[in-house]
Parts: structure tokens; sequence; C-alpha cells
């Protein structure tokens, strides 16, 4: 088992890659070209208290993020929250080259009493897994590019009243391209998508027809993901972009459909219906199902006689 490593601080990543003091305490631009990392990388886990940016391509190791292992590829970005286990290993698939790219550090600590550092969880992005990183024309990387030497230069330069508001308004304006860059991506999988929806359908189909949700419960967001082989946070995303529905409402419409079908075909109480589509308590199932056809079980079922 690898040893489990702490990264408070910045700094604390500046000694894990060999790389001088940062020139802020509490947020660093890192050159990945000038990243040694100690030939026992691969025996070190870390969790790390503050955000990680990527823009990198043609590095060497294999990441492993939480239990899942990815590889690098060229021209892709990604963003980590704070609090996330990782560790790297060599990666035989990259060919030989100079690693390139940088990775923003930013600690929690910096965007304190900022209105961002309560925005910053509304980057669902932030969320998604490396395989869902962000892929980037050469247009767009060069924007970003830019983006981040601006937040470079700014803390470089001598610190006044301006320089954190002038950062932040970086961080931001990144933060909501990368936005804007993931919505094309969605738009540009279509078929990638289409075959996601049609996955989630039939899935969700399956679920309700089984005898045993009684037993089972309702289908959660994170399970319906991990059918999916995605992270909640980029299924939400996705299925927002092509249909304007998240997850949730994907799974109260499946749900809706099939108590329509029962308490139209059958004479079962609203409470065995309630309960064989996973609802622990009757009046919970009342409540979705008025919520969402303005009509109560029992007076949607008197439309039919």
């Amino acid at each position: 088992m690898k040893d489990l490593k702490h990264f408070k601080s910045v700094s604390d990543y500046h000694k894990l890659a060999n790389l001088s003091s940062p020139e802020h305490p509490l947020i660093s631009l890192v050159n990945y070209s000038d990243v040694q990392y100690p030939e026992d990388i691969d025996t070190i886990r870390w969790r790390q208290d503050y955000y990680t940016i990527g823009l990198k391509r043609n590095i060497p190791y294999k990441f492993f993020y939480g239990q899942q292992e990815y590889d690098f590829n060229e021209g892709l970005m990604t963003f980590l929250a704070p609090n996330q286990v990782m560790s790297l290993a060599s990666n035989p698939n990259v060919k030989a080259g100079k690693p390139e790219g940088f990775l923003l550090l930013i600690h929690p600590d910096f965007l304190w009493n900022t209105a961002l550092a309560t925005q910053m969880s509304s980057y669902d992005f932030f969320g998604y897994t490396v395989n869902e990183a962000l892929f980037l024309s050469e247009k767009e990387e060069g924007l970003m590019l830019d983006l981040l030497r601006n937040i470079q230069r700014e803390y470089q330069s001598n610190i006044d009243k301006f320089s954190q508001k002038i950062i932040i308004s970086q961080i931001e304006l990144l933060l909501n391209y990368a936005e804007r860059f993931y919505e094309r991506q969605f738009i540009t999988r279509k078929i990638t998508n289409h075959h996601i929806l049609t996955q989630l359908e039939t899935l969700l189909d399956d679920f309700f027809n089984e005898p045993t949700l009684i037993d089972k419960g309702l289908p959660t967001v994170v399970w319906v993901s991990e059918q999916l082989h995605l992270s909640p946070n980029y299924l939400s995303s996705m299925l927002k972009s092509a249909t304007g529905q998240s997850t949730q409402q994907h799974i109260h419409n499946k749900l809706i459909k099939k108590a329509k079908t029962q308490l139209s075909g059958t004479t079962d109480s609203i409470s065995e219906i309630a309960y064989s589509l996973g609802f622990e308590r009757p009046s919970s199932f009342t409540k979705l199902f008025k919520s969402k056809t303005e009509m109560s079980p029992l007076e949607f079922r008197k439309t039919f006689n």
C-alpha cells in the first residue's frame, strides 16, 4: 500500500516536484516542464487541500484519481477540487519527449471572503473524473494559457490592494470559459451523448420493470452514474445540455411514467404502488407525483374511471 501524505499547502506540492518555494503562499502556476518528481513517486499517494487546474500534454505518468487509473492525452484540461486522493505511476504509452503545460494551484484561503469562494461549488467540472477532461482547440488552448499567464504575472508583480481582486477576476474568467468550452464539447459529441441517453433509458426501464423495487428502493443519481461509468456531475451536465434535464429529473420522469401505467391499468392501492416503485412512504410518492403532474395519484386514477 502506498504511503498517504497530506499536502496542506501549495508549497507542499513544490517540495514533492522539487521546485523552488512558491512566489505566493496561496497560489502558484507551475510549469510542468520544470517538475521533477522523486524516483519513488510511484510509492506515494497524497491528499491535497487546494484546487488544481491542469493544462498538460506528453505527461509520462499514469494518473490515479481515487480508485480509477487514467492516461493523459494531448490538449486536455483537468479541474480537481480539494480533498482528492491522487498518485502517479510511469506510463509506457507516452513516447519520449519533454512534458509540457501548466498546473495552477489555488488554496481555498486565497478565495476567502470573495464571491468566487461560494461560487466554486457551482462549477460542476470540479467533480468530473479525469477521463471526462476538457479537450481544447488550438485557439481555446491559447486563450486559456493567456489567462494562466495573466494570473502568474499579477501575483509576481508588487502586491497591492487590487492584486487579489484582479487575480480572482482572471480565475473566474478562466472558469467561465471552461463552462463554455464544456458546453461546446457536449454539443460536438452528439453521437456519444445519444448513445448515453439510450443506455440511460434502457437502464431505467430495466430497473423499474424489476419486481424487487420494494426491497431495492429508488435508483440514485450515484448508482445510475456508476452503471454508465460516468461521474454524477458529468452525467447531469451532459444531460442538461442534451435534454435540458438533470439525471434526477430523468429518474423522476421514468418513475412517473411507470406510476401512471400502474394507476391506470391496475386496481392496486396507492400505497401498494408506492412501495412497488421503491418508496419507503406512500406520502413521499404522492408528493412527488403531484409535483410532476399537478394531480394526486388518486385524482389521476379517477380520470380513467
